[in-house]
């Protein structure tokens, strides 16, 4: 059995986003064929604020290829990346009550491309510090973060509050899947504690897709405007 365990190898992403989302107009079947023809096993389906397409997803799955639901929520602070979700995670809610909910499901929570200035980032580092307590990796390697910098200080910061660092595709189209992953040996990130096995000892692959594959997202934001298919409302306080 040891050996066996040993001999596992895991390839993984888990950062993608469908046409479930308000800018991808990727199917959830052609992310999975896409994933599956480029060697992955696992992938995490992380649709903003919403887990339908997660769902789909993972009742579709081909042979050999993993699906874990999971939701790119908007917080009051910041994006995270919650996992292993049974039920979606309402947006607007402050950081540390959003993990708490994902807790509640058994899930994982992860901060994607915390120094990314063009996007919803956590870039508050004093908030973004007291939540280290509470999470169990940052993406230390994002294919759309725009330039270097955002990256390594993604990178500088999981190692000097001890976080395990991961590369994500966070694709939003069939051209980006697979563009950066993680591989590891000897664990199965099938499951939330298995996820986390894996993390102490994975390996990232980085990589990132062309700008003009990334200029397809404006025009999905454009189709489901149009289409009526807006961002899930954020929370509101009364």
């Amino acid at each position: 059995m040891a050996d066996a365990a040993a001999a596992h190898h895991a390839f993984f992403d888990l950062h993608l986003h469908t046409s479930f989302s308000f800018d991808s107009m990727a199917q959830p079947r052609d992310q999975l064929r896409a994933a599956a023809a480029r060697g992955l096993t696992h992938v995490a389906i992380t649709d903003h604020d919403r887990i339908d397409g997660a769902l789909e997803a993972r009742d579709h799955a081909p042979a050999g290829l993993t699906v874990i639901v999971g939701e790119e929520v908007k917080t009051a602070d910041g994006d995270l990346i919650c996992l292993f979700l049974e039920r979606p995670l309402l947006p607007g809610l402050p950081a540390d009550e959003t993990i708490a909910a994902a807790r509640e499901q058994g899930g994982l929570v992860g901060i994607p491309h915390p120094f990314d200035q063009h996007r919803n980032s956590i870039l508050r580092e004093a908030r973004l510090a007291s939540l280290v307590p509470l999470i169990d990796w940052v993406e230390t390697w994002n294919a759309r973060v725009v330039g270097r910098n955002g990256n390594e200080l993604a990178a500088q910061f999981a190692l000097e509050h001890g976080l395990p660092g991961i590369a994500a595709s966070d694709a939003h189209s069939t051209l980006e899947v697979g563009v950066a992953y993680n591989s590891v040996t000897g664990a199965d990130p099938s499951t939330a504690a298995g996820l986390l096995e894996a993390l102490t000892r994975h390996e990232i692959v980085t990589g990132r897709a062309s700008y003009f594959v990334r200029g397809l997202t404006p025009l999905a934001k454009g189709i489901h405007r149009a289409l009526g298919r807006g961002r899930v409302q954020p929370t509101t306080r009364r």
